[in-house]
């Protein structure tokens, strides 16, 4: 139904389902691209001719609509960044870095463990670790145990998971940390892809947005400060376009957003976030949760029936990614068979090897979903993986 609009469908015979680690992009995405370089092509906040203008409005534009789009209070709240793993390692080394100590969950991608590390926190040094349980369901309690232990925390937490798909409660988890003094930083690469955000529902602190796993070019995303923290949040760059005043005697910044988006931006990128944005609201979200709903549940109910697979964790609280092995066969194996089908999927440990070794395993077989994904995409999956599965018992 919506394969229409995106250009790779029509040229390309691949069943995608590696949506969890990019989307394909709208017509509309693409052709900002073409007209920005093509028709005003410009740098922005600098030059007062038209195409310079031009640029900087279109660029602007997309910091208002991002904002109304995740019900943030104020435009100066956005930030524009090369996407989530830049905007977690921009607050880790420009703020969380003075908190004594920092809480993530089990689930987390190294995005979001390893700048914690450069920080020289370990497991139990300035670092700790949410459990989970055997369906991977985040352990509340332990968590507020983890807080009064260490009030006055920095929480960094996933929204969904991009390896099981589970789906993290923000607004619980942050309400709780709250109430222990803990500020709240929640990674969204997964989120705006598959469910509509609210930051005054949710109060996080801060969170972290993906572009291109949200219909958009790569290389552009954007971390949400909540207004109250502008001001102690330091610059994780500076130079070009940051400045109020420079002297070889010292500078003075600009306010936000200004402050933290050093030298070029990602023009184009910023500019197809806003087409990508429009697009969803063009969808609406309804449609996409009912269809992605539907969708899920047929996969997990289709690879459910194949021989001697393994699941680690059901379907209750999980959105866009399933992941599952098959008892005796290497994932590996498995992703070379179906790329050889045209099916592309992901194998390996996504990014999250703490919890694949907690669960005793290298890595899984990944299929990620978006509401371009349709029954008929499901079924050429079953079909491929049967036929993976009897070559390589044979």
């Amino acid at each position: 139904m919506f394969k229409k609009d995106f250009p790779y469908f029509q040229n390309s015979k691949t069943i995608y389902l590696d949506n969890a680690a990019t989307t394909q992009k709208p017509k509309a995405v693409i052709d900002s691209q073409v007209e920005y370089y093509e028709q005003y092509c410009s740098n922005t906040h600098r030059s007062n001719f038209g195409h310079a203008n031009k640029a900087t409005q279109e660029f602007e534009k997309t910091r208002v609509l991002l904002k109304e789009f995740i019900n943030a209070s104020t435009k100066e709240e956005i930030i524009f960044t090369k996407g989530v793993t830049e905007s977690i390692n921009f607050i880790a080394s420009s703020f969380a870095k003075d908190f004594k100590t920092v809480i993530i969950s089990s689930l987390e991608h190294h995005s979001n463990i390893v700048p914690w590390h450069m920080q020289n926190r370990t497991l139990g040094a300035g670092l700790e670790v949410v459990k989970c349980n055997e369906n991977l369901d985040f352990d509340m309690e332990h968590f507020e145990e983890l807080l009064k232990a260490n009030p006055n925390a920095f929480v960094s937490i996933t929204h969904i998971s991009n390896a099981f798909g589970k789906v993290h409660d923000i607004e619980a988890i942050t309400k709780l940390a709250h109430s222990y003094g803990a500020v709240v930083m929640c990674d969204g690469a997964q989120s705006l892809a598959h469910v509509k955000v609210d930051m005054q529902k949710l109060d996080v602190d801060f969170f972290a947005i993906s572009g291109h796993k949200t219909f958009a070019p790569t290389g552009v995303g954007a971390i949400y400060i909540k207004e109250k923290y502008l001001k102690s949040v330091k610059p994780y760059q500076t130079g070009g376009a940051t400045i109020n005043e420079v002297e070889f005697s010292g500078s003075t910044l600009l306010d936000s957003p200004y402050m933290f988006e050093a030298g070029t931006q990602n023009i184009a990128g910023v500019i197809g976030f806003a087409k990508a944005l429009e697009y969803l609201n063009h969808i609406k979200y309804e449609n996409i949760e009912s269809i992605e709903h539907k969708v899920f549940a047929y996969l997990d109910q289709e690879l459910a029936k194949l021989p001697d697979i393994i699941f680690y964790n059901d379907i209750s609280d999980s959105l866009g990614s399933r992941s599952f092995n098959f008892k005796g066969i290497v994932h590996d194996d498995i992703g070379i068979l179906l790329d050889k089908m045209n099916i592309a999927v992901r194998v390996g440990h996504h990014c999250a090897q703490p919890i694949m070794k907690q669960l005793g395993i290298k890595g899984t077989i990944r299929v990620s979903i978006s509401f371009y994904t349709d029954y008929v995409d499901v079924d050429k999956l079953i079909e491929a993986l049967k036929r993976a599965l009897s070559m390589l018992k044979d």
